[in-house]
């Protein structure tokens, strides 16, 4: 199994909102196929497996990293290809999250007399597709806050220089972080004060740009920022509530961008309802990239999962430096947030800690 999870990833940032998936294809003890899900809209991993194995494939065991589908979609179903192969077992990491369809694949194929196994590896498979998982149960985007520290929690000088904050290699990574999130997220402040593109720009690879969400509640966006003039096949939304300039809706939609309108709660954006908004749109997950008001405004809203939080080897010394998070935090430090599941990476001299909010492990899915 550990083979198709690792096949499954090279279909990460280019399935969704379908989960990634990986097939393997074993007789007499040896891999005669080998698949996984490339694009959404295309055929599924077993399938690619099963066409990689040929008439090998009869009598054959197939290991794959979720049940095969038993309903047509965009494809034919799973189940059906897999019997016309002559494969005689099948090894499902983890069961289709699902309700409508989850055993369906599994029960059929026993039916058909198939030895069916599911369970092995599930967690690193529910692990692996914690989005679509969490997507799946709840309809909103499985959010990730992502954030580049000084080792005394800055995130940025008293003048508001970030660059840079940490090294090439962790900016690297963050470049694969967007690459596999369907949205990505940050306030007016930071479009005003970086000027970013958020776009993804990876060595050797094209990778996927997200959907680049903007949070400006007055629509106070300046109209020749870079996140407004990316070629990009992606969307560009902005996220209001109203706008000063009667006019500049209408310019901003000449120029492609797309304005949602959202409630306001206690004078900002409601986050919460705009997971609802994002979520009927199919993204299934979500990075935010900040700034420290939209950090803050996240995590007291609940409706962060999970924390990328990369520390450089720096210290700014000061308390007049921006902070990871801003505006009220809890009285007691019983109120803070626990994080669970925790992981450590360094990439060259920076530390990058990986964690789950208390309520959002994968496994509780």
């Amino acid at each position: 199994m550990k083979m198709a999870l690792d096949l499954a990833e090279n279909g990460r940032g280019y399935t969704s909102p379908n989960p990634v998936v990986g097939a393997v294809v074993v007789k007499d003890e040896t891999v005669v196929g080998k698949g996984w899900h490339r694009a959404v809209g295309t055929a599924h991993a077993e399938v690619n497996a099963l066409t990689d194995a040929g008439k090998a494939a009869e009598g054959a065991t197939i290991y794959v990293t979720l049940e095969p589908c038993h309903h047509y979609g965009r494809t034919p179903p799973c189940t059906e290809r897999i019997l016309s192969a002559g494969i005689r077992r099948v090894v499902i990491a983890v069961a289709d999250p699902n309700p409508n369809v989850t055993g369906g694949g599994a029960d059929y194929l026993q039916q058909q007399g198939l030895e069916v196994t599911i369970g092995v590896c599930e967690n690193a498979a529910r692990q692996q597709n914690e989005a679509f998982f969490r997507f799946i149960r709840t309809g909103r985007p499985f959010v990730i806050l992502k954030c580049a520290s000084t080792l005394d929690g800055r995130i940025a000088s008293r003048t508001g220089d970030s660059k840079w904050v940490t090294g090439p290699a962790s900016r690297q990574y963050v470049h694969e972080l967007r690459h596999a999130a369907d949205g990505i997220m940050v306030g007016i402040g930071t479009v005003k004060a970086d000027n970013p593109s958020l776009t993804t720009r990876l060595e050797g690879k094209n990778g996927v740009d997200p959907h680049r969400i903007i949070l400006d509640t007055r629509l106070s966006i300046p109209e020749d920022v870079k996140v407004l003039q990316a070629e990009s096949i992606s969307d560009t939304i902005i996220v209001f509530n109203k706008s000063d300039d009667l006019e500049k809706p209408e310019r901003l939609a000449k120029k492609g961008v797309e304005l949602v309108h959202a409630p306001l709660k206690d004078g900002w954006i409601d986050l919460s309802a705009v997971m609802d908004i994002l979520g009927r749109r199919n993204i299934t997950s979500l990075l935010i990239e900040g700034g420290s008001r939209v950090m803050g405004s996240a995590l007291r809203a609940g409706i962060a999962d999970k924390i990328c939080f990369f520390y450089a080897p720096k210290i700014l010394g000061g308390d007049d430096g921006i902070p990871v998070c801003s505006g009220p935090g809890p009285e007691l430090m019983a109120g803070s947030i626990p994080v669970d599941n925790i992981s450590v990476r360094q990439f060259d001299e920076d530390v990058l800690i990986t964690g789950y909010l208390g309520y959002a492990s994968p496994a509780n899915d």
